[in-house]
């Protein structure tokens, strides 16, 4: 696996040396056959999408299924630059608006923690980025491991090299109390939009007009530890540029009831899909488990 890796490694690292504007070529070149020869994972789309948008004719929805597409392609392009992006560059696309206002909030509140709601939406690897903007802090995010090894160890590698530390999900309640001890205040990020397994589903909301299973531990572990929460609005303001917006969702959590602040993040982030769908991840099987399957599971490993 390690040849694998290194294989893989050296060829995308080549890559990321062309200039983006290049890569941005090549990735109008791979729209075509991605969406119609290959067909990627279109029927998925398609499929999410007329159930998401009934209000919406046909024509919108496919109007928004060939952003989407061009936009991943774009996606793909902008994470292999990231191999050989330079901290300047870097510092350079991306913008994080609210960060001194987040500051004083954790030194006004006295908090330890601080941890972020993020969605599949935009370039969400851009993200990782926060450590540079922030020296002070400690900085994470929680990750899903991905089923190959030798892409696992990439995108560790890739959101590794800004500083953050990653946090394997199964790890995260006791990476976050090992941290207390630490000087330094903690912001941990968390995708929490994906699709839990079927032991992880506690708690179902109205989400893009599905019933829909989401994480519940960004909520449980900020009542743990006291962390104030935020949401993260991320914005695509041209090819290749994005804004990072944080917008307070509570800075006291154990003052809201249970699941109260997971239904206020599915809500910022349905809003904020509906106004810009093309750029969720709708490849991503998202209603693949549904509610009724969810309950017989429970019925049959009582």
């Amino acid at each position: 696996m390690k040849l694998v890796y290194r294989i893989l490694f050296f060829f995308l690292y080549l890559l990321s040396l062309l200039p983006l504007r290049l890569l941005y070529f090549f990735s109008d070149c791979l729209f075509f056959p991605l969406f119609y020869v290959v067909k990627y994972r279109r029927k998925v789309v398609e499929k999410q999408l007329d159930e998401c948008f009934p209000e919406k004719s046909m024509k919108e929805k496919r109007d928004i299924e060939r952003r989407f597409y061009h936009f991943f392609c774009d996606y793909l392009m902008e994470v292999i630059k990231l191999f050989s992006i330079s901290k300047k560059e870097m510092m350079r696309r991306m913008e994080f608006v609210g960060l001194d206002k987040v500051r004083a909030d954790l030194e006004r509140e006295n908090k330890k923690f601080c941890f972020l709601y993020l969605g599949h939406y935009c370039n969400w690897e851009y993200i990782a980025s926060l450590a540079y903007w922030l020296p002070e802090i400690h900085c994470g995010q929680i990750y899903h491991r991905i089923y190959n090894q030798s892409f696992d160890d990439l995108f560790l590698k890739l959101r590794g090299q800004f500083g953050g530390e990653s946090i394997l999900m199964k790890d995260t309640l006791r990476r976050i109390l090992t941290l207390r001890g630490q000087e330094k205040k903690v912001m941990i990020g968390f995708i929490s939009d994906q699709l839990p397994k079927w032991e992880n589903m506690n708690h179902w909301t109205t989400f893009l007009n599905h019933e829909t299973s989401f994480f519940i531990g960004a909520e449980r572990i900020a009542k743990q530890v006291d962390a104030a929460l935020y949401y993260v609005r991320v914005e695509r303001v041209r090819r290749g540029y994005y804004r990072a917006s944080f917008e307070c969702m509570a800075l006291h959590p154990k003052e809201y009831s249970d699941y109260e602040l997971t239904d206020l993040y599915a809500r910022r982030l349905e809003e904020q899909i509906r106004q810009q769908p093309g750029y969720w991840l709708w490849t991503h099987k998202r209603w693949k488990r549904t509610k009724e399957d969810w309950l017989k599971w429970k019925e049959d490993n009582k």
